[in-house]
């Protein structure tokens, strides 16, 4: 809760550039896996930081490939299925 604040501010500067599809808990999840999973002693201000500092074409390019893999599984699962009825 503490920074959000600082997602919100993000969110807006990327609604500026006209990218309106990414929200705080995709650049939370972002910056969680690629930023700070392994980070120790993180503070408050470190996060703010990388919050406000990221680039937003890394944050495309994630939101890209999470969109990617989902319609990927949304294939496989359509092909399971048809070969589920086609067995039937």
């Amino acid at each position: 809760q503490k920074v959000l604040p600082a997602l919100t501010t993000k969110v807006n500067e990327l609604k500026r550039s006209n990218i309106k599809y990414i929200n705080e808990i995709d650049i939370w999840r972002f910056l969680r896996k690629n930023y700070w999973q392994n980070s120790k002693e993180l503070t408050l201000g470190d996060m703010v930081n990388d919050i406000l500092s990221t680039p937003n074409h890394l944050l495309e390019e994630y939101i890209g490939l999470i969109m990617q893999n989902q319609k990927n599984k949304n294939k496989d699962n359509e092909l399971k299925k048809e070969k589920r009825d086609n067995l039937l």
